[in-house]
């Protein structure tokens, strides 16, 4: 892995094109081919989020109190604007980070030592969470030396509330709930696990990840979604990531508590050094004030009307293709999802197989099992490629079925 550094630094326009030839085997997202990694909202807010970051790029969050001013009042604003859509009441409270699976650590931290402030042997302690929740809560645990314990998902994909119950145990500190969960893009019962969260004294964090900065514009939109957010009593804490469809720069989530007794518990502090204390929010001591002002930016650039635009976007999308996919034989969806995720697979046809095809078509998706199914994470720029989609797909498919062919891929891959 050892490369040596150049002895002479190289002009930026020769850089440049070296960069340019590296890019040239990344995928096309701005094409509309790319379903997974990217939300591709337009080159218009794509400006926005470059020149704002690059106004603040050398900026540092960590100093934001006492240097940069502006960093503060801008992620002041950011978690303002997320706590108010998400429900929250009026002493809640929240912090940017660098991403999910940073909010999701700091939820779980302060979780963990909420329940240790309250006297309980934290040790090896259990986070209770359906199949279909993230990774991240499992590399939290791993990090905090707690465990998880995941449970089957309901025949909808939904989280099974009853199946929850009976996991719990006298070690259980967190219950977990997606809004939506990645593979299938359908929303967990929340108001059910608020129940069970409340029937036995139980911390409920909602990852609103996909979902915070989307479902509330789709609502807007006239779309029946259930209680997810803080408008549950038992809600103590969501995660919600702005570089998803909040459409910000990479670099850029928020965690929200339902009051600021339940933060204190989520900051790190330290004075044995000379330097005097240092205080910090959450896990990154640094944090780049390009993606507080890219965010910032965004959210004001959108506004309501601009996010329940690219919601409407989203949704006749994830319509058109559901509609496309269920004309195609033997083709059909998995769960009934809401908002901008969906997974579809096949009764008589090896689907890896198909996306395998799909993948050589230039088409970059996820892919889950079980069961067996292409993931597709859609942005506003998928509108306008349903009908190549769908020609594609009908194509694959067909060849599939016609040759007989089977996928070498195991399962599904988020890689």
């Amino acid at each position: 892995m050892r490369t040596r550094l150049p002895e002479t630094g190289t002009d930026w326009e020769t850089l440049q094109a070296e960069m340019r030839a590296y890019a040239e085997d990344d995928a096309d997202w701005r094409a509309g081919r790319t379903a997974v990694y990217v939300f591709n909202a337009g080159e218009d807010v794509l400006r926005v989020a470059k020149d704002a970051y690059r106004m603040f790029m050398s900026e540092n969050g960590l100093g934001a109190a006492r240097a940069f001013p502006s960093l503060k009042r801008m992620e002041a604003d950011v978690v303002g604007f997320g706590l108010d859509l998400l429900g929250a009441p009026e002493d809640a409270v929240g912090d940017m980070t660098s991403g999910g699976t940073e909010s999701i650590l700091m939820a779980v931290k302060t979780c963990r030592d909420w329940w240790r402030a309250r006297g309980r042997d934290v040790a090896g302690a259990e986070i209770l969470a359906p199949q279909s929740a993230h990774p991240a809560f499992d590399k939290a645990a791993a990090l905090l030396s707690l465990k998880v314990v995941r449970v089957p998902v309901r025949s909808d994909f939904q989280a099974d509330v009853a199946a929850m119950e009976q996991a719990v145990t006298d070690r259980t500190l967190m219950l977990v709930g997606s809004a939506p969960c990645f593979p299938y893009g359908v929303i967990d019962p929340i108001g059910e696990l608020g129940g069970l969260a409340e029937t036995k004294d139980l911390w409920l964090h909602v990852d609103a990840c996909v979902g915070g900065y989307f479902a509330p514009f789709a609502r807007m939109n006239g779309i029946d979604l259930p209680a997810f957010d803080f408008q549950v009593p038992a809600v103590r804490s969501i995660s919600a990531d702005l570089h998803k469809y909040g459409y910000a720069a990479k670099g850029a989530s928020t965690v929200f508590y339902r009051n600021a007794s339940l933060r204190e518990h989520q900051l790190f502090q330290f004075s044995g050094w000379p330097c005097g204390t240092m205080v910090t929010p959450t896990l990154a001591g640094t944090r780049p004030g390009g993606a507080i002002a890219a965010a910032w930016a965004v959210m004001k650039y959108l506004g309501i009307d601009g996010y329940r635009a690219k919601a409407r976007a989203v949704v006749e999308a994830r319509e058109a293709l559901s509609e496309g996919i269920a004309a195609i034989d033997g083709m059909r969806l998995w769960g009934q999802p809401k908002l901008g995720l969906m997974t579809f697979g096949s009764d008589d046809a090896d689907i890896f197989a198909v996306a395998d095809i799909m993948a050589a078509k230039g088409w970059v998706s996820a892919r889950i099992d079980p069961p067996r199914g292409i993931h597709l994470m859609l942005s506003p720029a998928h509108l306008a490629t349903v009908d190549d989609y769908l020609s594609d797909l009908r194509d694959a498919a067909a060849r599939v079925r016609r040759n007989d062919l089977t996928s070498a891929s195991a399962g599904g891959s988020y890689n």
